[in-house]
């Protein structure tokens, strides 16, 4: 049983079949998905040196643009102390440039959340919380953010915090898995924000 299936108990079972059957057994089999992103947009132009900086860690890139093409792998790992993890690599396909947004997520069984730590190595670490909507899409909201340097983990006030919201769903007509992803921060508004839609080899 998945760390996602885990920390969404008996609300799992609310989701679309085709998302349980995405997230049911990442702890064994890894999910390679390719499709396209309609659209990636960044925020205001004086955050480019932050994204340009981000490309080394693998986490931001300053990049943006319409129909990219797209590559998501989740693969198990397992963590020095044991626990399991799942490895997120997100590929994004630009014109000139190959740019990743990646992380490690694991399960946090105590406070029942899911651990998201962002970039390679990590920068930024979140809690994630995954519940179902009523038309059965997967919903996952970034909470409690800390920067990660080293083994040192500071965290961060709200106004420094990039707040993600992520809605997966799938489309039974064009039978593909739809994304969308919007990082927010409160005084600048968005950040970071793609969507489109993929399906599985």
């Amino acid at each position: 049983m998945s760390i996602f299936k885990r920390v969404m108990g008996e609300e799992f079972r609310q989701l679309h079949p085709m998302l349980q059957k995405r997230y049911e057994f990442l702890d064994k089999f890894t999910f390679i998905g390719t499709g396209k992103m309609k659209s990636i947009n960044g925020g205001p132009k004086w955050l480019y040196p932050f994204f340009r900086l981000g490309v080394r860690w693998k986490l931001l890139f300053p990049e943006h643009g319409k129909d990219v093409r797209f590559k998501i792998v989740n693969s198990p790992r397992t963590g020095i102390n044991g626990e399991e993890q799942i490895h997120w690599e997100r590929v994004f396909y630009f014109e000139h440039n190959k740019r990743y947004f990646n992380a490690l997520m694991s399960l946090d069984s105590k406070r029942n959340i899911i651990k998201d730590y962002l970039g390679e190595p990590p920068l930024f670490y979140s809690d994630l919380k995954l519940s179902a909507t009523r038309n059965g899409d997967l919903k996952i909201e970034s909470k409690r953010q800390r920067l990660v340097i080293g083994r040192l983990e500071i965290p961060l006030p709200k106004v420094f915090q990039g707040l993600a919201t992520v809605t997966e769903k799938y489309s039974d007509e064009r039978e593909v898995y739809v994304i969308r992803v919007v990082v927010r921060n409160p005084l600048i508004g968005t950040v970071f924000s793609y969507e489109g839609e993929f399906d599985s080899k």
